[in-house]
């Protein structure tokens, strides 16, 4: 997996992008925990779930079906984060699929349960670029730590900041910005 520490890269991308009007901070701090949700699966770890289970790590908190169910609950507090309720759904969503599909970018692991319930199997995308983060505090703090912060700076901070000022102009928001 990509760190805690990356995955708002996304959510933070397309907010931003798309101004406060569109994304109130409110939404954008839920896209935010959204992104960081699917990974609370590892603490099912230490109660002895198994990596490869249904509830493992990188199982049914990373698939669509969970992320539909967090926007759906981010629609049902719209009025609290200040949206619509399709801009809440929308946006959550988008932020928590966007967790199971930047992991299965990631040279680790034994990829996503993108499809579950539907589907068991584990995915990975052809191309894996993300180095894989350790799972405990001790490993990320030290030297392959740091190669996986490097790697997500090239492949997850770099890519999610083109891409949202990309939507930034593409949205004409730089015009009315400066008037």
């Amino acid at each position: 997996m990509p760190t805690i520490l990356s995955h708002p890269a996304v959510p933070l991308a397309i907010g931003l992008a798309l101004g406060s009007r569109i994304i109130p901070g409110r939404l954008l701090l839920a896209g935010v925990v959204a992104s960081i949700v699917p990974d609370l699966d590892v603490i099912g770890m230490r109660l002895g779930i198994l990596y490869a289970d249904q509830l493992g790590h990188r199982g049914a908190s990373h698939s669509a079906l969970f992320a539909i169910v967090l926007g759906l609950l981010a629609a049902a507090f719209a009025g609290q984060l200040r949206a619509s309720r399709l801009a809440a759904f929308l946006f959550v969503a988008a932020s928590a699929v966007s967790h199971g599909l930047l992991d299965m970018f990631t040279t680790g692991g034994m990829g996503v349960a993108l499809a579950w319930p539907v589907s068991d199997a584990r995915l990975f995308f052809p191309v894996r670029v993300i180095r894989v983060s350790p799972l405990s505090l001790k490993a990320l703090l030290g030297a392959r730590g740091m190669i996986v912060m490097i790697s997500e700076l090239l492949w997850v901070w770099l890519p999610a900041a083109l891409a949202g000022l990309a939507l930034y102009f593409a949205t004409g928001k730089q015009g009315k910005a400066r008037a």
